[in-house]
C-alpha cells in the first residue's frame, strides 16, 4: 500500500493495464489527470470532437486486442461519446470510457455541465459504476478494464470531478487476464460428428475468428474437413481471401459466391458469429440462408447463442479453443480425405463471381462508377494495409471488393452504423500498428461529420492515415430508398455545393489529391502510402440511380400508404 492521490492510483492503474495511448478533448474535469499523463508515458492524442476519439480508442482496442481509454470534460463532452460507445459496444471492443462528472456536492443541482451521464451509457457498455470514495479509484478502474476484457466490450468509470483530489492509500495491480475453454467434451464430439458426417459442411468466420487469434486453427479444420469458409457480414479478415476454401463474405453487397455456397450447406459452424440478423438478410435477391441446414454456433457470449436463428447447438466457448479441440476429434475419430466435387464447386463458385464482379465494375465512362472505383482501388492497397469503413452505399459496396490474408485488418462500422465512424478509428489503429498503411473509407456525407475536421488531429499528431473520399455529392444510400420507394422525391441527399475536400486537405497541411480518372487510381494510391504523411484522396465518382446498390433497408421499407386526402397523390402503385 502507498500513499497517493485518486489522480496517481487512476493514473497507475492505467499504466499497470499497459495503457500507452489515451484519447480524448481537453476539460478542466479531469486537469489533475491529464498532468499526470507525460510523466507516467501515457500520449494524450486530443481530437477535433470527442466521438472521435472515443472511435480511435476503439480502433486501438481492436487492432491490439486490448482495453483502450477515451476521456473528456463533463456534460456535452461526455455526451459525444455515446454514439461512438455504442459503436464499440456492437464491435465488441474493449474500450474503458474514463466520464468526469459534475462534482459529488453539486450533483442534482442543475449546475453548469450537468447532466446524469449513468443512464445514457446503461445499454451501450458491459459494465458501468459511479465512483463513491475516492480511495476506491484504483479498485474500480481495474474493474472497468477486468470486466472489459471479460466480457470483450466497453465499459464506464463515472468520476466526480471533486474525487480525482485527496488522498489515500493504495495498491495498484494488474487486473486478472482471461482464460476460455473449448465448451463441453461431448458437444465438441457431437459438433465433429455433424461435420464428419455432412454432405456440404460451410463454415461461417465471424468478428470472433479474427479477434480471438482464431485463423489458423479455421484454416486447418477447414482443409480437413474440404468445407467451404464464409465470412460473416464485415469480418472479410477472418480468413484468408487467397484460401482455395475461402468464398467471401456474405451479407449487403457482398460475395454472390459466399451467398451460393452457404446456401446448399446442411451444415454450417458459425465460428466466433454472433448471427446478427442484418448480416443474413438477403442480398442480390438470393435468399441464401439455409433454413433447413443444422446450425452449430459458437461463441463467448452466452447472450447471443440462438438469438437470431434456430440453431443445432449452442456452444458457449472460445472459438479458437474450439476449432482446435474439434480438429482434434476429427483427427482422430474420421479418417477423412479432400472432396474434389466441394473444391471444385467453390473454385467455379469464385471464378464465376469474379468475372461478374469484373462486368458490374468495368465502366470507362468519364466520372468514374464507385464500382470501377473500388476494384482500382483494392487492387492498389497494399496487402499488409488496414481498411476501416463507414456506412453508406459505396463504403457498403466495398464488401465485395476488399481482401485481407491476415486478421485485425478490416475495421467497419458494422451494425451499429453510426456516419464518422471510419476516420477516428483510422487514427487509433495507425497508432496500434504504426507499419501498417491505414485507410479510412468514407463517403462524403459522412466526412463532413467527422473526417473533415479530424484531419487536423492527425497532422498535429503526426498520424499519417490516408482517408478515401468518395466524393459523389449525395447521401447515396438514402437516395436510393427514395429511387426505390418514394417515386424519386429528393429530400436532404443533395451535396452538391461540396468544397474540394483535397484542397482543404492541403490547407491543413496534409497531402490532399484529387482523383477523377480511374487510370489514376493506382498511382495516387502509391504517392500517399510514399508520402508516410496524413492524405485524402478525393475521389470524384458518378453518383445517381444507375450506379446505386440494392436498397441499404429492404427489410424496413415499403411502399408508402396515404390515408389523408392532401397525401394521396404521393402513393405509389
Amino acid at each position: 500500500m502507498q500513499k497517493m492521490t485518486p489522480s496517481e492510483a487512476l493514473v497507475e492503474t492505467m499504466r499497470a493495464e499497459g495503457v500507452e495511448t489515451c484519447f480524448g478533448l481537453v476539460g478542466s474535469a479531469f486537469m489533475d489527470v491529464l498532468d499526470l499523463f507525460p510523466a507516467a508515458g501515457i500520449r494524450f492524442v486530443y481530437v477535433a470532437h470527442e466521438q472521435a476519439a472515443a472511435h480511435a480508442a476503439d480502433g486501438l482496442a481492436r487492432i491490439t486486442g486490448r482495453p483502450q481509454t477515451c476521456i473528456a470534460q463533463n456534460g456535452p463532452g461526455i455526451a459525444n461519446f455515446v454514439s461512438a460507445i455504442t459503436a464499440a459496444y456492437w464491435a465488441h471492443s474493449p474500450v474503458v470510457a474514463l466520464t468526469p462528472e459534475t462534482g459529488s456536492g453539486g450533483i442534482g443541482k442543475g449546475g453548469f455541465q450537468e447532466l446524469d451521464q449513468m443512464p445514457m451509457f446503461e445499454r451501450s457498455v458491459k459494465y458501468q459504476v459511479r465512483l463513491n470514495r475516492p480511495d476506491r479509484m484504483a479498485e474500480l478502474a481495474r474493474r472497468c478494464f477486468y470486466i472489459a476484457k471479460a466480457e470483450n466490450g466497453p465499459t464506464q468509470l463515472n468520476i466526480p470531478r471533486d474525487y480525482f483530489y485527496g488522498l489515500c492509500e493504495d495498491e495498484i495491480y494488474k487486473s486478472p487476464d482471461i482464460a476460455r475453454g473449448a465448451g463441453p467434451v461431448e458437444e465438441l464430439e457431437r459438433a465433429a460428428a455433424l461435420l464428419a458426417e455432412a454432405q456440404y459442411p460451410v463454415i461461417l468466420a465471424g468478428g470472433g475468428v479474427s479477434s480471438g487469434d482464431a485463423v489458423d486453427e479455421t484454416r486447418r479444420l477447414a482443409e480437413y474437413l474440404s468445407a467451404p469458409v464464409v465470412n460473416s457480414y464485415l469480418h472479410n479478415d477472418s480468413f484468408p481471401a487467397d484460401h482455395p476454401l475461402a468464398v467471401g463474405p456474405i451479407g449487403y453487397c457482398g460475395s454472390k459466391a459466399a451467398m451460393r455456397t452457404i446456401a446448399k450447406a446442411d451444415v454450417v459452424l458459425a465460428l466466433g458469429c454472433r448471427l446478427g440478423p442484418f448480416g443474413t438478410l438477403p442480398q442480390y435477391d438470393i435468399e441464401y440462408w439455409p433454413k433447413d441446414a443444422k446450425i452449430i454456433q459458437v461463441d463467448i457470449d452466452p447472450k447471443v447463442l440462438g438469438l437470431t436463428q434456430r440453431v443445432e447447438m449452442a456452444v458457449l466457448a472460445d472459438a479458437k479453443a474450439f476449432a482446435g479441440e474439434v480438429m482434434q476429434a476429427l483427427s482422430t475419430g474420421w479418417k477423412l480425405v479432400p472432396n474434389r466435387a466441394r473444391l471444385d464447386d467453390v473454385k467455379a463458385q469464385n471464378a464465376a463471381w469474379d468475372e461478374e464482379l469484373e462486368r458490374m465494375s468495368s465502366s470507362t465512362a468519364k466520372l468514374m462508377h464507385p464500382r470501377r472505383f473500388l476494384r482500382e482501388l483494392t487492387r492498389a492497397i497494399p496487402a499488409e494495409a488496414i481498411v476501416t469503413t463507414d456506412v453508406g452505399n459505396n463504403c457498403s459496396m466495398s464488401n465485395g471488393y476488399l481482401k485481407f490474408t491476415g486478421p485485425r485488418k478490416f475495421l467497419p462500422a458494422l451494425s451499429w452504423g453510426n456516419c464518422g465512424f471510419a476516420y477516428g478509428a483510422a487514427m487509433g489503429a495507425k497508432i496500434g500498428s504504426p507499419e501498417s498503411p491505414v485507410f479510412a473509407l468514407q463517403g462524403d456525407g459522412a466526412w463532413g461529420i467527422s473526417g473533415l475536421s479530424e484531419v487536423m488531429t492527425a497532422v498535429r499528431e503526426d498520424i499519417p492515415v490516408i482517408a478515401v473520399v468518395f466524393q459523389n455529392n449525395e447521401w447515396g444510400a438514402e437516395k436510393k430508398n427514395q429511387i426505390d420507394f418514394y417515386d424519386n422525391r429528393f429530400i436532404g441527399v443533395d451535396l452538391s455545393k461540396s468544397p474540394n475536400y483535397a484542397q482543404l486537405a492541403n490547407d491543413m497541411g496534409a497531402k490532399g489529391i484529387r482523383v477523377e480518372s480511374y487510370t489514376d487510381v493506382g498511382d495516387v494510391v502509391k504517392e500517399a502510402v510514399a508520402s508516410n504523411q496524413p492524405c485524402v484522396i478525393e475521389a470524384v465518382i458518378e453518383g445517381g440511380e444507375n450506379v446505386l446498390a440494392d436498397p441499404f433497408r429492404r427489410d424496413a421499407l415499403s411502399k408508402p400508404i396515404r390515408h389523408l386526402e392532401r397525401y394521396k397523390h404521393l402513393e405509389l402503385e
